[in-house]
């Protein structure tokens, strides 16, 4: 299960995930996007139009996959936003808002949604997408930085809470050239690897993450 397929990490994700035989539940907010996805990865796989930012939107993704599709071996909490560059006296309260409902509850939603599930059977992998800003900080990116410290945060409390058999893990992805970087860092993000390349190596390691990954802070490869 994925979030954010329709874009970036998670899209291309979704396509070395397909190669590798797994079968792939995603959402994202793209109805487009998500109607080539299906022509591409045809069933079993399964992508539906989902809004991490509201509560009912994603209980209806989580149970509609469990009951169609099963309940999922790896969960990659991967759908984020983030801020227009500026100090953060200067970001919104609704721009703020909007951010940490995606990046923050958001994840806590799908984590609420699906681990129960995960837990009754006694297995699954919970890994939440945290950022090289989530264990570091720079100036204009403020409120990207705080979603993704609390995600490091809630992977590590997380990570005691769950019984044998399960595990999470905060993962940093590195710095791919994706357009949540271009909007950063402008024309300089093409000196970076593109998604499609970053999956072709970071998608075998998800692969092969156990339970021996609990509450670690792991990097992509």
């Amino acid at each position: 299960m994925i979030t954010g397929v329709t874009r970036g990490l998670g899209r291309a994700m979704v396509e070395e995930f397909a190669k590798l035989g797994w079968t792939v539940a995603g959402c994202g907010r793209d109805e487009a996007a998500l109607a080539e996805l299906r022509e591409q990865c045809p069933a079993p796989h399964h992508f539906l139009t989902a809004d991490l930012a509201s509560e009912s939107s994603i209980s209806d993704f989580a149970h509609t996959v469990i009951s169609e599709t099963g309940t999922p071996d790896l969960l990659l909490n991967n759908g984020a936003i983030i801020n227009q560059n500026a100090p953060l006296w200067e970001v919104s309260e609704a721009e703020f808002a909007k951010l940490m409902d995606i990046n923050v509850k958001g994840v806590a939603s799908v984590i609420r949604h699906t681990v129960p599930a995960m837990i009754a059977r006694g297995s699954g992998i919970i890994i939440n997408f945290s950022s090289g800003w989530g264990r570091s900080t720079s100036p204009e990116v403020a409120p990207y930085c705080a979603s993704k410290w609390a995600i490091e945060g809630l992977s590590a409390a997380l990570a005691q809470e769950l019984p044998p058999g399960l595990a999470t893990a905060a993962l940093n992805p590195g710095v791919i050239n994706t357009a949540m970087l271009q909007q950063c860092f402008g024309s300089s993000a093409s000196a970076y690897p593109g998604a499609e390349a970053w999956a072709k190596s970071a998608v075998p390691f998800l692969t092969r993450l156990d339970t021996s990954c609990n509450g670690q802070q792991l990097t992509a490869p």
